[in-house]
């Protein structure tokens, strides 16, 4: 078993030396949960996201239909 750890999905265990090989090409790094940990770094995610548009949609209003 092959312990994954994540700054942004967490932790995972991959069975396999390939699932672990394809998920260190995404970011994830191999540790240890026997040794002690050591000080956590801060690797706060950052969201790039624009946030939401405001509905702007206006209605026509047609009489006689």
């Amino acid at each position: 078993m092959i312990y994954l750890e994540h700054f942004l999905h967490g932790r995972k265990i991959a069975y396999m030396e390939a699932e672990a090989a394809g998920d260190e090409k995404h970011g994830w790094k191999r540790y240890n949960p026997d040794t002690p940990a050591a000080e956590p770094v801060d690797e706060t995610p950052v969201n790039a996201m624009v946030g939401k548009r405001k509905y702007t949609r206006k209605t026509v209003e047609v009489e006689g239909v």
